[in-house]
């Protein structure tokens, strides 16, 4: 089994990353690393560069953690293609970061992580980077 983490190159996606490592050390699974774009969109700041996802899975590679790096297009939802991605690797554990965000923000934005965390059908981790409020 894996443990399959959504990563972006942010203080959440750290947080996802660094915890995500720990759990596959401890649980002895394999580590799968998502960084995901938009198909077609022109830019994307949640889209890691190709050193910054090396380095990421480099680190788990240090850890003593076999792992591997997806990058797939989404084309309607993220929320609902990354869980069908953690189906169809059967992973063992879900492992998002969180941000800080106001309530007006989630209301008008919703999120793709409380709709991973209340449709998710296995266990999710979700971490906060260090020091961030409550």
């Amino acid at each position: 089994m894996s443990i399959i983490v959504g990563f972006v190159p942010t203080p959440a996606g750290e947080a996802a990353l660094t915890a995500g490592i720990a759990e596959a050390k401890l649980r002895n699974e394999d580590l799968v690393i998502v960084n995901s774009a938009r198909e077609g969109a022109l830019a994307d700041n949640a889209v890691a560069p190709r050193d910054v996802l090396e380095q990421a899975s480099r680190r788990a590679t240090e850890a003593g953690v076999r792992t591997s790096v997806l990058q797939p297009p989404y084309q309607h939802d993220l929320a609902d293609e990354f869980l069908d991605l953690a189906r169809e690797i059967d992973a063992s554990l879900i492992v998002i970061g969180l941000r800080h965000r106001s309530q007006v923000g989630k209301f008008i934005l919703g999120s793709h992580a409380q709709r991973i965390l209340m449709q998710a059908d296995r266990p999710v981790l979700a971490v906060k980077p260090a020091g961030a409020p409550f």
